[in-house]
């Protein structure tokens, strides 16, 4: 594939066979971004582990401590916690009546949805329709639950979930270039954490095959975590 100069620029900045450490990759990826704009700074995992076994299967949520630099707009399907989720900065709040808009209208202009556990009766109905998207409520998500107000904040603070897919691969937003590098580094340790207490118990020999940091298309470096994998 060629590349831009930007990007080859970029890539002449890491040193392809190092592994950095959280602190310097934290200064490093700000200065290997290639975008105009606020780049986004992923962190994508390769995994040892089998996600067709349901004891292999990692996933989880987390609150990252400085949030994502993303604002998520949160959908509130509930029937006697309304006011509750409005007070907590739900965006949409309300009932049967936006479900039934979904089905309808086809509605996507949310982020997120929280429900209480009311109201997964008919929100379960639409497993094809929100599956799919990764929209549907989760009991294990914290998405649906009677402190729908808690949630609501949560997710509203930065609250987001990961899943490894059929590939053995996670991917995790960690926050922007804007971030200040102490507030990426708090970021990254609390994701990195995450997943390595999400460890299966099943998994034998090295968890984490690999860790690698970037940048809105920007280039790739390797990351460690001592004691974390």
């Amino acid at each position: 594939m060629k590349r831009g100069k930007k990007y080859q620029a970029a890539l002449k900045l890491i040193e392809a066979e190092r592994v950095y450490t959280l602190e310097e990759a934290a200064e490093l990826l700000k200065k290997t971004s290639i975008t105009k704009f606020d780049s986004t700074i992923d962190v994508s995992f390769r995994l040892n582990v089998n996600p067709t076994l349901a004891d292999q299967l990692v996933r989880g949520t987390l609150v990252l401590p400085h949030g994502s630099g993303k604002t998520k707009r949160v959908l509130a399907i509930t029937s006697g916690k309304q006011d509750e989720a409005k007070s907590a900065g739900a965006d949409f709040v309300g009932g049967k009546e936006l479900i039934e808009k979904i089905q309808k209208e086809n509605w996507f202009d949310y982020d997120v949805i929280v429900a209480t556990p009311d109201m997964m009766g008919e929100l379960g109905k639409m497993g094809r329709i929100l599956g799919p998207k990764g929209l549907m409520p989760n009991p294990k998500t914290g998405t649906v639950t009677m402190a729908i107000g808690q949630a609501v904040t949560e997710i509203k603070k930065g609250k987001i979930s990961y899943r490894v897919d059929k590939d053995s691969n996670l991917n995790i937003s960690v926050g922007r270039c804007s971030f200040s590098n102490e507030d990426l580094i708090d970021n990254l340790k609390a994701v990195c954490d995450a997943i390595s207490k999400s460890r299966p118990s099943t998994v034998k020999g090295t968890y984490i095959l690999n860790a690698v940091a970037h940048t809105t298309m920007g280039p790739g470096l390797k990351i460690t975590f001592e004691g974390r994998n």
